[in-house]
């Protein structure tokens, strides 16, 4: 009671007695309850196999209240044939239901191997891909090897043309850089590659040394520590020590200053 009460109890431990969600009366079993299992996601929103259920669990209510009692032998064999043809259809549902399931499951794995087959079939052509670029570029270094070698071959046989009596000659490195016009200081445009071609592509352009916009942008970004230079005087030497000793170097810069004087 309120008097038994303190004044320094805890509001929030005090619990209601247990009290059930409804009450269902003796004899009765109301349809509702059946539903109770049905959550969001889960039989809820009702769809077609929701209300199919719905509409087995109301025919077996039916068929149960039609029952006929136990209480002689004919309502017992009648009972018997209407349970046994009950099991049949329920049996016939239940393999109707697995048929279904079997061919939703079937359509999912031919998806999955239409699928697997798709991913095989990518990391094939990609395989072929790689394949035929690895023989493409050794087919290609093959003949640049025979070009070169096609090319050192020539050479070769320009030098033994010239040189068709058979007399040894050493290369003179001397005469050819002696001689201007020989082919290591001037080389003919048709024997080769001339470089002078091409100078003007191995020249500098640059944005920020070449235009005045470049040079102004290139000045803001320095910082001001590079532009504005602080130099700070050496400090002098110290020549007296802690204890008032002149050392040897101060007396003769001593010396000096008053000779130079």
């Amino acid at each position: 009671t309120l008097g038994t009460q303190t004044d320094y109890r805890d509001g929030e431990a005090q619990t209601d007695p247990y009290s059930p969600e409804y009450i269902v009366h003796s004899g009765s079993v109301p349809e509702i309850l059946t539903l109770a299992t049905l959550t969001w996601g889960r039989g809820l929103p009702a769809g077609q196999a929701t209300m199919q259920m719905i509409d087995r669990i109301r025919e077996k209510r039916a068929w149960e209240a039609a029952l006929p009692p136990m209480d002689s032998p004919s309502n017992i064999a009648k009972r018997l044939k209407m349970m046994e043809a009950v099991e049949r259809k329920e049996w016939a549902y239940r393999e109707e239901e697995i048929d279904k399931l079997q061919k939703v499951q079937l359509e999912v794995f031919k998806k999955l191997l239409q699928r697997r087959q798709e991913n095989q079939n990518e990391m094939d052509t990609m395989r072929l891909y790689n394949h035929c670029q690895n023989h493409q570029k050794a087919k290609e270094e093959k003949l640049r090897k025979i070009q070169h070698d096609c090319a050192l071959m020539l050479r070769k046989l320009i030098a033994k043309r010239k040189n068709f009596m058979g007399k040894l000659e050493r290369r003179d490195i001397i005469k050819e850089y002696s001689d201007f016009s020989s082919q290591t200081s001037a080389p003919l445009s048709r024997i080769g590659f001339f470089p002078d071609n091409n100078s003007d592509y191995y020249a500098v352009k640059n944005f920020y040394l070449n235009t005045f916009a470049g040079l102004c942008e290139l000045e803001q970004s320095v910082q001001d520590s590079v532009s504005q230079l602080k130099i700070k005087a050496p400090k002098p030497k110290c020549t007296v020590t802690k204890t008032g000793y002149i050392k040897r170097s101060g007396r003769l810069d001593a010396v000096l200053a008053q000779v130079h004087q």
